[in-house]
């Protein structure tokens, strides 16, 4: 097998679209060539770029069967066609066009250039190139399955294949961008899924224009209803489990080659505090800790608003005994509460920020040291008191709870804006940016369905599995929110 660009440039080819191949891609040093210049019934050559393919294949099955395999008595039909029906290569393909030449290439595909042939033969050798199955990062629990996602496309098809061996499972192959040239699959069961939000999806993906698609972000922000809001409209999974639940209720999933996450809609509000973990667990245990989420997410948007309001401008509305204990430990501080609980939460940000972005070992220690060094350090100075540290870390925890990732960060999106409004109105002015939210938050749809729902609109039936958990005997039907085609599970 020849590997030398220098003598892809000396050799006469008599088919003048091998030369057009070659000029096209710029004359790349992975792309490599074999010539059966010594053959005695074949003329020709292979092309194929050397990183993208599995050169195992091409030596062992094509090469050895050209080789070997062929002779003058057996061609009772073109060559080109007689190669398609005889070398066990599972895809192969007859093209006549350089654009599909080039695209083969550049998809891991090997040509068979035949002289004297009006075809090419495109024998699929591609190799792929992806991690193995691992434990989901973001989205860990106790009980239930712990696989996740990789980058490959074909894993994350048999990954959910394997939950769903339903033949109304549907798979929809789409190509985004004009350089990655990205496959995008929208994932749906037609039974369940609603017609007019299939279409939407597939109208929404298909007039994405952009060069480039390398993460199921970039979907996400180009057929979102809105994306400059606080809050996602669609959510995203790296757990093979979560997303076909999703789908058995009737909702969309878009998978993106390359990237491990997929993009789940329409989804409402309520959703974002659902964990895998609640359908393996008891349903009052699973009940307790939806509830729990609830709660955490009111104390992560509002203790530190809270703290703020009250120590400055609703002094009264605290027991004598802990306002004169606040007042003590602030006495010496030299900040307001507004810079106090600004200067400690950025702190923290970029505490995690920085846990995150360093090596793991090294990121657990410089949260704990950050967390336990530097809060003890500023209280001890007298730059923040004792208070408002606590108020930090109940606001910090409790912003952990959240099961997904997307919607954790939108949680200190919403902090960040209650506190400025405590810091000039008070408790007026967090009723004011909660009543804003609520409102805000019903007039927004996600393809279609109301981002509030079942509780605006109300639709009391589908509070067993939003606002509680109940035993699986009790779902007898589909959530009504969710428009799916059929009513009943059985």
């Amino acid at each position: 097998m020849k590997k030398d660009t220098d003598q892809v440039d000396k050799i006469s080819f008599e088919d003048f679209s091998t030369e057009a191949i070659i000029n096209a891609l710029g004359n790349p040093p992975d792309l490599t060539y074999h010539e059966f210049a010594n053959h005695p019934h074949i003329q020709g050559h292979c092309l194929f770029i050397e990183t993208l393919v599995d050169k195992n294949k091409i030596e062992d099955i094509i090469l050895r069967f050209i080789s070997e395999g062929i002779a003058a008595a057996d061609q009772e039909m073109d060559t080109i066609a007689y190669l398609k029906y005889k070398i066990p290569i599972a895809s192969s393909t007859s093209i006549v066009d350089l654009s599909a030449c080039l695209e083969g290439l550049l998809d891991g595909k090997c040509l068979l250039i035949i002289h004297g042939s009006a075809e090419i033969l495109q024998l699929d050798v591609a190799m792929s190139y992806h991690r193995a199955i691992d434990k989901p990062e973001t989205e860990a629990t106790v009980r239930g399955p712990h696989e996740a996602y990789n980058e490959d496309l074909a894993t994350s098809i048999g990954l959910l294949r394997k939950r769903i061996r339903s033949t109304d499972l549907r798979f929809e192959q789409l190509i985004i961008g004009t350089k990655t040239e990205t496959r995008v699959v929208i994932v749906y069961l037609e039974e369940l899924a609603p017609i007019d939000i299939v279409h939407e999806f597939r109208s929404r993906i298909k007039s994405i224009e952009t060069d480039s698609i390398l993460d199921t972000s970039y979907i996400e922000d180009l057929i979102a209803d809105k994306t400059f809001i606080p809050i996602p409209l669609m959510m995203k999974s790296e757990r093979p489990d979560v997303t076909a639940s999703h789908l058995l209720e009737g909702r969309i999933i878009v998978l993106v080659d390359g990237s491990p996450l997929a993009l789940i809609g329409p989804v409402t509000f309520f959703q974002f505090f659902s964990s895998p973990e609640d359908y393996y667990q008891r349903t009052d245990i699973a009940t307790f800790m939806l509830w729990i989420r609830f709660i955490s997410f009111l104390l992560a948007i509002f203790v530190p608003a809270l703290y703020i309001a009250v120590t400055t401008f609703q002094q009264g509305l605290l027991p004598p005994s802990l306002l004169v204990s606040i007042a003590a430990q602030r006495e010496g501080v030299p900040f307001p509460s507004f810079v106090e609980a600004f200067l400690m939460a950025g702190i923290f940000e970029i505490l995690r920020e920085a846990g995150l972005r360093m090596p793991r070992i090294a990121g657990q220690a410089i949260s704990i040291v950050g967390a336990l060094v530097l809060g003890e350090a500023a209280v001890q100075a007298g730059l923040v008191s004792a208070a408002m540290v606590i108020v930090v870390a109940v606001t910090a925890i409790a912003g952990f709870v959240a099961p997904n990732y997307n919607f954790g960060l939108s949680q200190r999106f919403l902090q960040y804006s209650y506190m400025v409004l405590a810091s000039f109105l008070g408790l007026f002015g967090i009723l004011c940016g909660a009543l804003f939210t609520i409102v805000h938050f019903a007039s927004l749809k996600s393809f279609g369905i109301p981002f509030l729902a079942p509780i605006a609109p109300t639709i009391i039936s589908d509070w067993k599995d939003v606002l509680m958990r109940v035993p699986r005997s009790k779902l007898k039907t589909y959530p009504r929110m969710n428009r799916t085609r059929r009513k009943n599970r059985f």
